[in-house]
């Protein structure tokens, strides 16, 4: 049969449902709806980077852009052409700040912690504020729950134009719809990235303008001052000649997260247009996204899937997710997600799918995408997962729009939906727009034009989750939460009750230790310490041993051989650094320090959990269960609130089947400040005694205000928790 014999309608291969059935519901399931003149689906990074530089190059007034991820040599065009422009993020912004006379660009940007700091551009205050161009300014965000962050992708330009999606301004994010292998465009200096596919909606009208007050809230409340408004400029000024219009004259709701937070209301908005979107359904539901472990909406696809004459689904997601920490825990989650509705799934109306392109070997193309498509009459496309976090506690923006009887929407929703597909399964939108109408169903066409080359295939799950894993994410407090964390309950995470006065022991001691160090100071300046005991014999002679030409190494490896032998870490490190000094004294403590942690792991994987548990008490007992169960995240917590002897921690560590990689990038983070703060304080005390004066007295005293204040509120912290009652024992050991 002939495509040309089929009805916008019947292409699609549905009825259109009811005009009076509204999805969107202002107040309820969304912020607002305004009007959106135009709309263009981006389809991956290079339609999207290409679509910003030009609105952006078209800008007057100001470009407002939220972030999770950003990176200012970003280069935003890659097919070689020259046309004289900048084509790097910082090089952009500075251009149109020295050629529009009134421009303002404001970025906001998360405050990442330090798990993603390997992934960021270093100094990102230093790249996009200090280099730029005085009215091109930059903020980091922290203004969010503890454990929650920023993840809105949002874009405004001259209040006229938005972008908004799943797609960061940043590295590893640019790619063609074709996902070639070794494309070298995606190379960003260290060979070529993996593919990557992601969708950016670009809008404009008055829902950009409502899209920029969004911006401008976030800006008030992270900086304290509010961005200048100005009237919005005519659409055709703004909007690039080479992009593609897929529909004018829409109505556009934005969906917003935010957690509540400093006097902030809940919002969750993003979750109940999910909820509401997928009761609507009537034949399918069509979804891409990065993560599946939402147990809200595995509860709502499966209650769809057990009714007899309920939709299909189909969810496009990744082989895998990105990373070993991801794997261990989101993976694991998604594998419950994808059973739970598998059981539902009587009538054989799901798929789970990732693509697959033969070309790429085992480098699986990165599926980022956050679409939902319903009915092809109702399409939303933002930065929220199907996961816990982006249903409460980080922020998010989705939009969405319905076709509200209208043919053109039902048209371009359709196209959007089949032009995905085609890409996925090497095909043309054309052939999946007559499958779908000849075989009656989304799935069944699928199927039918799935093959051996590039295609969609079923996301290979495992059988059964492993007990011990099972165990290892059951408690998706951390991994996954569904709501802000309290304080009080991450160190319920990994402190038990009767561990935590030794912790804020621990901690008095500390400063206690700092108060003697710095009284030790004042008595050798003041008083007749000083000719008793020579400091500068003392600094001679560790002076001539810097000297030897193997002096680092040798003392890495004795605070490695010291350390294991249980002499305080803290003594070593502080003798490293009077050594060599506040730069190579730190690189050789943290790298002893460091050497000495991987012993005693060592020490402790060859004498095995029994002989381990054997010999230690209970408290040590327990906490090598919860490293066992906690991973990366107890092995921080634990170096920066020690309860237990460096040695014996790293020992545990070690029989504990903690996996090398999470103990590692453990220790690396949460032994740095602390090693940090030791240097600094050591550095001072020196010059004091060096070059006595009220300058370096006063310093002193700041430095060691600043520790003594931080250890301060640690142990008000802990102190607050003593009188909580215990968990009971399943609780504790679940």
């Amino acid at each position: 049969m002939l495509l040309e014999n089929f009805s916008a309608l019947e292409l699609i291969g549905l009825l259109p449902i009811p005009s009076n059935m509204k999805i969107l519901k202002p107040g309820q399931n969304c912020w607002c709806v305004e009007t959106a003149d135009r709309i263009a689906f981006l389809v991956d990074g290079a339609a999207y980077f290409r679509a910003f530089r030009a609105t952006a190059l078209r800008a007057k007034r100001s470009l407002l852009i939220l972030s999770w991820d950003i990176y200012s040599d970003l280069l935003l065009v890659r097919n070689g052409e020259d046309d004289g422009q900048p084509k790097t993020l910082r090089l952009l912004l500075n251009y149109l700040a020295e050629s529009e006379p009134e421009f303002l660009a404001y970025v906001l940007d998360w405050d990442f912690i330090a798990l993603y700091g390997m992934d960021r551009e270093w100094l990102p205050v230093y790249q996009l504020d200090w280099r730029t161009h005085r009215r091109v300014h930059f903020w980091l965000d922290d203004c969010h729950p503890i454990w929650a962050s920023h993840h809105q992708k949002v874009i405004v330009a001259d209040d006229t134009v938005a972008f908004c999606g799943g797609l960061d301004l940043t590295r590893g994010r640019w790619d063609t719809p074709e996902h070639k292998a070794d494309d070298l465009r995606r190379d960003e200096g260290n060979g070529p990235s993996a593919p990557y596919h992601d969708v950016q909606l670009m809008v404009a009208g008055p829902v950009a303008r409502s899209l920029s007050k969004l911006v401008r809230d976030r800006w008030q409340r992270a900086c304290r001052y509010t961005i200048p408004s100005h009237p919005p400029r005519s659409v055709a000024e703004l909007w690039p000649d080479d992009v593609s219009v897929d529909v004018e004259n829409v109505r556009v709701a934005i969906a917003r997260t935010e957690p509540a937070h400093q006097g902030c209301t809940e919002i969750r908005e993003v979750e109940r247009l999910y909820l509401d979107a997928i009761a609507a359904a009537q034949r399918s539901i069509y979804i891409e996204n990065q993560y599946l472990t939402s147990a809200v909406i595995c509860d709502a696809l499966a209650r769809r899937l057990k009714e007899p004459e309920g939709p299909e689904v189909v969810i496009v997601t990744g082989k895998s997710t990105c990373g070993w920490l991801s794997q261990v825990t989101m993976d694991v989650l998604r594998t419950k997600f994808a059973h739970k509705l598998q059981q539902r799934d009587h009538k054989k109306r799901l798929r789970l799918l990732y693509p697959e392109v033969p070309e790429l070997g085992d480098n699986n193309i990165i599926v980022h995408s956050k679409i939902m498509v319903v009915d092809d009459i109702f399409v939303r496309i933002g930065s929220s997962n199907l996961n816990n976090r982006s249903m409460g506690i980080d922020t998010e923006c989705d939009l969405a729009f319905e076709s509200e009887g209208r043919e053109d929407i039902c048209t371009a929703i359709a196209g959007f939906r089949n032009r995905l597909l085609a890409e996925h399964l090497g095909v043309e939108p054309q052939q999946i727009a007559q499958a779908t109408a000849n075989l009656g169903s989304l799935t069944r066409a699928i199927d039918a034009l799935s093959g051996s080359g590039r295609t969609l295939r079923p996301v290979p799950l495992l059988l059964e989750v492993p007990e011990v894993v099972e165990e290892l994410v059951s408690e998706t407090t951390l991994v996954d939460p569904e709501e802000p964390i309290d304080p009080d309950r991450l160190v319920e995470q990994f402190v038990y009750e009767e561990e935590r006065p030794p912790a804020r022991r621990r901690v008095i001691v500390w400063i206690i230790i700092l108060l003697f160090l710095a009284a030790l100071a004042a008595m050798w300046r003041w008083t007749p310490l000083s000719e008793y005991l020579d400091y500068e014999t003392l600094l001679l002679a560790l002076g001539a041993f810097a000297e030897l030409p193997a002096a680092p190494l040798l003392a890495i490896v004795g605070v490695t051989i010291l350390g294991l032998m249980m002499f305080p870490i803290t003594l070593l490190i502080i003798v490293t650094i009077m050594a060599f000094g506040p730069f190579t004294g730190f690189i050789c403590a943290f790298a002893g320090s460091l050497g000495c942690a991987l012993a005693g792991y060592g020490v402790g994987a060859y004498l095995g959990r029994n002989v381990v548990y054997r010999i230690g008490n209970g408290r040590l007992n327990r906490i090598s269960l919860r490293l066992a169960k906690q991973g990366m995240l107890a092995v921080i917590f634990f170096r920066v609130v020690p309860i237990a002897p460096y040695t014996i921690t790293n020992v545990v560590a070690g029989a504990s089947h903690i996996k090398l990689k999470d103990f590692f990038w453990g220790t690396v983070i949460g032994m740095w400040p602390g090693i940090a703060a030791i240097t600094l304080f050591t550095d001072r005390i020196h010059a004091m005694l060096v070059e006595p004066s009220w300058k370096s007295g006063i310093m002193l005293a700041l430095v060691f205000g600043g520790i003594a204040l931080i250890g301060y509120g640690l142990v008000t912290w802990l102190k607050r928790r003593v009188g909580i009652q215990s968990k009971t024992e399943k609780g504790l050991n679940r």
